[in-house]
This record gives structure tokens, C-alpha cells and sequence, in this order.
């Protein structure tokens, strides 16, 4: 019976040990996988870029007239024709400007300004744009580049606009080139940066007099007026 007890202990004591060595492997799994975790959440953590991407321009906030915002006669005074001929490049897919050139998915633009809106036989105008009043002038073409949707609400066109008011001005007077030959309006004067009115000049209506400009003294009575000469007798 005592050889018996002696393999039946032996044999406890090799699955204990089995289960031992079973349980440290599980426990060191679990913890390799622990530590995996922690390390993949520390290399993949985001971080907000030092430098944001690239912005998407928005036409309204790009051309909406700061203070220190160019005339457009000044602009278009120096605009460059070559520069608005590469611009037209983003109108090419839709519109022809040669002479006789046919009509796409817009009409032939040769010699629009100074015409009607809609002025283009046989092109199916939108009922938004064929309605606004007047002619193609500089003024309506640039505000019409900056958003079509807004120019003409309910326009079929798609563009967006262009956002560069130096873009705008390049492609009209390209535009006005390809037929039109419009008089180009005079610059207007524009006052240098920080530079003070005239001494001596007026204030415009509603403007504030001049800092240090003599206020009359608090409580101060108006001048009398001049008694009148004695009567003679």
C-alpha cells in the first residue's frame, strides 16, 4: 500500500505544478497584453497640429471690403489682361470667349460687357440672372464674380466665386478686352494709410470735431449782443 501513496502524491504534486505553471503563463499573457495597450494608446494619442490645415476660402470674408479695402476702379486701373487670361482658365470648361465662339454649358462671353443680362441668342438664361435690370457693367461683373448665387439668387450657375479681388479685377478687364473695349473708370483718391484730413478742412457730417479743437469754457454765456447806439437828441 505505501508505493501506492507515494505515486498517487507524486502525482498531485505534478499537476499542481502543471497548474502553476499554467497560471503564470495566463497571468504573464495578461500582462503582456496590458502593457501592449497602454503602449499602442501612448503612440496613437492625438494631438492638435501646431499649424492648422489648409483653410477653405470663403469669397464673402475674402472680399468683404475691410476698411482698408481697394477701390475697384483703382484695382481694375491695375490689372494686368495676361493675369486675367490665365484666370479665365477656371472658366474655360463651361464658356467660350472667341468671336462666334459656341455656346457650353454657359453662353459665349465675347463682348458681354456693356450688354444685357441674357443678351446671348438661343442660351436657356436662368429666369434669376435674365431678370436682373441694366447692363453687364464693371461693377455688376465683379460682384457677380464674387457669388454668382448672391448677384443673381436662384442663378443656375454652380461657381462658388473667386475670393481674390486682385483675380476679379485681371479677369474683367481680360473680359472687357475679348470684344468690349469699355472705357475703364478713373482711379479714385485714396488717402494714405494713417494720413490726417487737411488742416483747416470740415468735418464731414456727423463727424466728430478734431481732437484739441477749442470747446467753448463750461457754464460760459454766450457772447451779448452789441447794445444799440445811443439815439441822438
Amino acid at each position: 500500500m505505501r508505493p501506492a501513496r507515494g505515486r498517487q502524491r507524486t502525482g498531485l504534486q505534478s499537476m499542481d505544478n502543471r497548474n502553476n505553471t499554467i497560471a503564470g503563463w495566463v497571468l504573464f499573457a495578461g500582462i503582456c497584453a496590458l502593457g501592449l495597450s497602454i503602449g499602442t494608446g501612448m503612440l496613437s494619442a492625438s494631438h492638435a497640429p501646431e499649424k492648422p490645415g489648409f483653410p477653405i476660402e470663403d469669397t464673402e470674408s475674402a472680399s468683404g471690403g475691410g476698411a482698408a479695402a481697394v477701390p475697384l476702379p483703382n484695382l481694375l486701373a491695375a490689372a494686368d489682361v495676361e493675369k486675367g487670361k490665365a484666370v479665365f482658365a477656371k472658366c474655360a470648361a463651361c464658356h467660350t470667349i472667341d468671336q462666334g465662339g459656341a455656346n457650353g454649358i454657359g453662353p459665349n462671353l465675347f463682348g458681354a460687357l456693356g450688354k444685357p443680362h441674357g443678351h446671348v441668342p438661343g442660351f436657356a438664361y436662368s429666369a434669376a440672372l435674365k431678370g436682373v435690370p441694366g447692363n453687364w457693367d464693371f461693377a455688376g461683373m465683379d460682384a457677380w464674380l464674387t457669388k454668382p448665387s448672391k448677384y443673381a439668387p436662384g442663378t443656375k450657375m454652380s461657381f462658388a466665386g473667386l475670393g481674390s479681388a486682385e483675380d476679379r479685377a485681371n479677369l474683367i478687364v481680360y473680359l472687357n478686352s475679348m470684344g468690349s473695349n469699355l472705357p475703364l473708370p478713373a482711379p479714385e483718391a485714396v488717402p494714405a494709410e494713417g494720413e490726417a484730413p487737411a488742416e483747416g478742412a470740415a468735418p464731414a457730417e456727423g463727424e466728430a470735431p478734431a481732437e484739441g479743437a477749442a470747446a467753448p469754457a463750461a457754464g460760459a454765456a454766450p457772447a451779448a449782443a452789441p447794445a444799440p447806439a445811443e439815439a441822438k437828441k
